[in-house]
């Protein structure tokens, strides 16, 4: 793959993952983007249909984890990469959504800062951020 390809396809992947994120209110039920946009400490949690969250968080979660392994994939072209990508994807959703099912089901005022960087790894591609330089640093090293 040239890296004339390599880059064109990187930024579309780029540009989907923007694209996720800019029409985030009309893609995905999300109540909780309104109330963590305003003062959300001093107000009560906003109503919600928990299993229609949990599968539109799951749905957004998955588009930006196989986008992101495209990217590592177009990064490194490492299937070893990708493999070691997709475990710790896999283990990182259930632990974030274990955490995010406890603070959407005991919603508590005292909870909610930790609540939404919980969320927001689910929603954003934050992992993606963690893992490029991680093995970028990685095939540096050997």
């Amino acid at each position: 793959m040239s890296k004339t390809l390599r880059f064109i396809i990187l930024v579309l992947l780029f540009g989907l993952l923007i694209l996720i994120r800019f029409f985030e209110g009309i893609l995905f039920y999300d109540p909780y983007l309104q109330f963590f946009e305003s003062d959300y400490l001093y107000i009560d949690s906003p109503r919600r249909e928990i299993f229609k969250l949990v599968l539109f968080t799951t749905l957004r979660y998955v588009l930006n984890s196989l986008i992101s392994l495209g990217i590592l994939y177009v990064v490194f072209r490492d299937k070893s990469v990708v493999k070691f990508a997709a475990l710790v994807y896999l283990i990182a959703y259930l632990l974030l959504l274990s955490a995010f099912l406890y603070f959407v089901v005991n919603p508590s005022q005292e909870d909610y800062y930790l609540f939404f960087n919980i969320r927001r790894f689910l929603i954003q591609p934050l992992i993606l951020v963690i893992l490029l330089p991680a093995f970028y640093y990685s095939k540096i090293r050997r």
